[in-house]
């Protein structure tokens, strides 16, 4: 989880979260730091993440946006190929977006009334625990 600005966009915030992934393995020995699989919407969709994901080798769901085809397109042959996209993946991101609604069901985190990044994190915190252990 990373706290930011409202004000800030969620694509540009991809990578500083990727970096901080860190999954204890179960017999022990160093973190997993890359997922198996990534899944986004279009506002993910951009050079900078895909060479990102490309150069960390994880594999990604997102699908490319009109704009970006276009210009892909217009280039000919040294535009590249399209980008791969599964489609039965990609009907799963929904999850995601119910889960942050169920967050925002809690008024303190629709809302944001704390002012500091800290305390902000420490309500998300305690908001994704009570959804965890009432499931």
């Amino acid at each position: 989880m990373l706290v930011t600005p409202g004000q800030w966009g969620d694509a540009p915030q991809m990578i500083p979260v990727l970096d901080r992934i860190r999954v204890p393995r179960p017999e022990g020995g160093r973190p997993r730091t890359r997922p198996d699989h990534l899944s986004g919407d279009k506002a993910y969709s951009s050079r900078r993440n895909r060479r990102y994901l490309r150069r960390r080798q994880i594999n990604h769901t997102i699908p490319e946006r009109r704009d970006q085809q276009a210009h892909r397109l217009r280039r000919g042959s040294s535009g590249g190929r399209p980008t791969g996209f599964d489609a039965a993946r990609y009907v799963r991101t929904n999850e995601v977006e119910r889960l942050i609604n169920r967050l925002k069901a809690n008024r303190a985190v629709a809302t944001r009334f704390d002012k500091r990044a800290y305390v902000f994190h420490g309500t998300v915190t305690v908001a994704a625990l009570r959804l965890w252990l009432c499931a």
